[in-house]
């Protein structure tokens, strides 16, 4: 058996604490073989950037997708294409730099990982089931683990990307709302599913920013710079998943949220 973790999108300096302090113990906990983390929101809450991309990996991360944010910290032109564990979109142009997919050695086996971007509510990108469909069929012809991050804002669109990969990908599990949702599962077809892995950050915050800020945005109606929120405690959300390395087949998922003092 492999086995899997996932992590909640990981916001900023909180986020990057809390996920170096507490993963040893998950890991251990779980006996993980690979670690997956979003890191779009990790370098002041947008985009990601080479000391945030340094810490990640420095705390035990094997591979960063991505997402809308991914471009937002333009440093990242400067190391994407050289930074295999770093994934951005699939379904971005295809003029854009980096990897939307790649597969990953753990030492015993090996697990191919496939970042996709949704198009509901969300900037204009390629058709993420097409290509998730074309590049998991590929995957599966050099391993039977595929682990699918489906970046998405509408919970329709994920639950129906978990249907129209079951029984293709190992797992499909949804980032990008920073709120966990409780429908962990696995499918008819043993893929592990769930539509938001939740946030790793500032736990008194709106979605990882600064709760003060958030609220007057909404009341006044006014523009406001957000910033990343400093609060007494950190989440780290993250689903852990037990994959048959044999068939890619999942044989459990669990939820993980815990918070830390600071």
């Amino acid at each position: 058996m492999t086995n899997v973790l996932f992590v909640g999108d990981v916001v900023g300096r909180p986020g990057r604490k809390c996920l170096t302090g507490c993963l040893p113990e998950v890991k251990k906990k779980y006996s993980i073989d690979l670690v997956i983390v979003n890191g779009e929101n990790s370098a002041s809450g947008l985009g990601i950037s080479s000391k945030a991309l340094k810490e990640l990996i420095d705390a035990g991360v094997d591979v960063i997708t991505g997402g809308n944010h991914i471009w937002d910290n333009r440093e990242v032109f400067s190391f994407i294409d050289k930074e295999k564990r770093l994934l951005r979109p699939l379904n971005h142009s295809t003029h854009s730099p980096g990897n939307g997919a790649g597969i990953f050695d753990t030492g015993t086996s090996k697990i191919a990982v496939v970042s996709v971007q949704g198009r509901t509510f969300m900037p204009a990108v390629e058709c993420p089931f097409n290509h998730a469909l074309e590049a998991v069929k590929h995957l599966r012809s050099i391993t039977s683990q595929v682990i699918v991050d489906f970046h998405a804002e509408a919970t329709s669109e994920k639950v129906a990307m978990g249907w129209y990969l079951d029984g293709m990908a190992s797992a499909v599990i949804g980032t990008h709302t920073h709120v966990q949702t409780a429908d962990e599962r696995i499918l008819s077809q043993n893929t592990a599913y769930i539509s938001d892995v939740g946030m790793t950050g500032p736990y008194d915050s709106v979605l990882g920013v600064d709760k003060g800020k958030a609220v007057f945005k909404f009341v006044s109606g006014m523009p406001v710079k957000l910033k990343v929120g400093s609060s007494r405690e950190v989440q780290f959300n993250a689903v852990a998943i037990e994959v048959d390395e044999k068939t890619g087949k999942s044989i459990k998922i669990e939820r993980i949220f815990n918070t830390y003092p600071t």
